[in-house]
């Protein structure tokens, strides 16, 4: 159960190799397989941790080595992370750049390239607050695959702040209106002291 079946070397160059072959093969598959998963594209994440299983650990079945797979992998991923993150050139060459979706309410991307359908981006429209295509001022495709709306300033919910902001504005508003009242009651209360008595 603990003995390793294979050297430890072996071990984590299998699981350096696979992590990276990986990351190469879904960078070539498209941004849209990372994050906007449809029935099929499941299908194949669930099956590729199996179908690569065997090349990370070998003959090996051994809870050493399918620990030291697991922390082989979270290490390289850690430092790989890390890495990219500090250097912009590398961070577009593995992960790329955002892809322009829609425009000031138009479709401008090339939807099919990208291995979206339009009902894909609609859905993400509506979970990020737009009824409409029309409310949309942009829409781009991340990196990570994710699919990030900006909506037009007429369409977009009131914020605490704003809300803030207008209900401060009424308060002033109100407060003005009440000494306005309050210097047209004493003109009319000031205009029926000169009336003589009996008018």
């Amino acid at each position: 159960m603990f003995s390793l079946q294979l050297p430890v070397l072996e071990k984590v160059l299998r699981t350096v190799l696979v992590y990276g072959g990986l990351a190469i093969l879904l960078r070539l598959a498209g941004k849209r397989d990372l994050a906007q998963l449809n029935t099929f594209d499941l299908v194949v994440m669930l099956l590729l941790s199996n179908v690569v299983q065997n090349a990370v650990i070998g003959n090996d079945n051994s809870l050493t080595g399918g620990l030291l797979g697991a922390t082989v992998l979270i290490a390289v991923n850690a430092v790989w992370v890390r890495v990219i993150n500090r250097r912009p050139r590398l961070t577009m060459l593995f992960e790329g750049t955002p892809s322009m979706l829609v425009e000031n309410g138009k479709v401008t991307g090339n939807l099919h390239r990208l291995g979206l359908r339009r009902a894909d981006v609609a859905v993400a429209l509506r979970h990020q607050g737009a009824a409409s295509i029309d409310e949309v001022a942009r829409a781009s495709l991340e990196p990570g695959g994710s699919i990030v709306v900006d909506l037009k300033p007429d369409a977009r919910d009131l914020s605490v702040g704003e809300f803030r902001t207008g209900e401060s504005e009424q308060v002033a508003l109100i407060a003005e209106l009440r000494a306005e009242i309050r210097r047209l009651s004493e003109r009319v209360d000031a205009g029926f002291a000169d009336l003589p008595p009996g008018h």
